[in-house]
């Protein structure tokens, strides 16, 4: 969370192309996804078959990750978990509840 917070951050003051962007900042994003992606090689969920309190943890950066930096074919493992995320019968409810999640929109 804490790049893709330097990442909104320089996006908001129009340096989303500068060097520490570029350098830093869009590496260690890649790096950070990546090891996501190969952990989720591993299991259905982040720490095994079944749904914890983790995955709920990690579904905010995952949805971050995906709103600002887009997630696609290379993250098959990170789109299929926000896919299973979003079909949670209690993700739905929340949805009927409170209204559309639109993060960073």
């Amino acid at each position: 969370m804490p790049l893709l917070v330097m990442k909104l951050v320089l996006d908001n003051f129009g340096l989303g192309d500068s060097g520490a962007s570029r350098e830093f900042i869009a590496p260690q994003i890649k790096l950070h996804l990546n090891y996501m992606e190969d952990e989720l090689c591993k299991n259905t969920w982040f720490v095994g078959q079944e749904f914890t309190a983790a995955d709920v943890q990690m579904s905010f950066p995952v949805e971050a990750a995906a709103a600002q930096v887009g997630l696609d074919a290379s993250f098959p493992k990170l789109v299929g978990f926000l896919d299973r995320i979003h079909a949670r019968p209690a993700y739905q409810r929340a949805l009927e509840r409170g209204g559309a999640y639109q993060l960073l929109s």
